[in-house]
């Protein structure tokens, strides 16, 4: 089993469910994003997301465009966050990485290379926004070979026969997007989620995480209660938009308050 698969296998034997934040890497710069990282551990994460800074982030809203645009300034690339992974990996060894971003860079750098070096730096899972179930097998297969999890994105519109696609090619967990939006949006409908995830987990042999909406701790509570992972990322994107001071405590805070109130939504 995989870092990932363990560690929401270990969630699930306790009853509880994995909370996985999200942050763009080399925002607000890329010498604070292990810091960051080791921050969202101290509240409470389960598995992180460390988002690729790409030029075109189709499937996010305004705070997270912000935020590779400032990744960007610094020319953060997809070499500098696996970087960033490994010198996080020196001091924590236990918490799973999720890269999520877009197809371009992976292609330029090729699969085999860039899964044999994201493995050896500790990289767990990889998200790639834009790369459907249908176009994804030669790279999923490549990522499995190298002890990485493909994860994929599922939306309320997505049909059987593509969850039934994704069974076949994913692991670690699946992520279902809570709504018809770019991240950071707040129009979420809980029982249209709750609606949708009891279809998915009907064909999906593996956790689904919900995201995209969640930004405090009731709602993360509220989700907690019907899927396996809840996701939070443009809520901790605007706490880096907000400013370094104090900003590691301030993750460190939210997250902890997450991850209080996600340990009484089955209690």
């Amino acid at each position: 089993m995989s870092r990932i698969q363990n560690t929401l296998a270990a969630l699930a034997q306790q009853g509880r469910q994995a909370l996985i934040p999200y942050i763009t890497a080399g925002d607000p710069r890329p010498g604070i994003t292990v810091e960051l990282m080791h921050a969202l551990v101290d509240g409470g994460a389960d598995v992180i997301e460390l988002g690729v800074p790409f030029s075109d982030p189709m499937a996010d809203g305004p705070v997270i465009q912000r935020a590779n645009e400032r990744a960007l300034a610094h020319k953060t690339s997809l070499r500098h966050v696996v970087a960033m992974v490994a010198e996080f990996r020196k001091t924590n060894a236990a918490t799973p990485v999720v890269l999520m971003g877009y197809a371009n860079p992976v292609e330029r750098w090729g699969y085999q290379d860039f899964a044999a070096t994201a493995h050896a730096a500790g990289v767990d899972g990889l998200l790639v926004v834009d790369m459907p179930p249908e176009e994804a097998e030669p790279l999923a297969n490549v990522l499995k070979a190298n002890k990485i999890d493909p994860i994929f994105l599922m939306a309320p519109t997505t049909p059987v026969s593509r969850l039934q696609a994704i069974d076949r090619l994913a692991s670690g967990y699946g992520y279902y997007v809570s709504l018809k939006g770019v991240t950071g949006a707040s129009h979420l409908d809980l029982s249209n989620v709750a609606e949708k995830l009891a279809v998915i987990k009907q064909h999906l042999s593996i956790p689904v995480g919900v995201g995209f909406g969640i930004r405090d701790a009731d709602t993360a509570r509220s989700v907690a209660q019907i899927a396996d992972a809840v996701v939070i990322g443009s809520r901790l994107v605007q706490e880096v938009e907000a400013g370094e001071d104090g900003l590691a405590e301030r993750l460190t805070a939210f997250l902890k308050g997450v991850r209080a109130a996600m340990d009484t939504a089955r209690a």
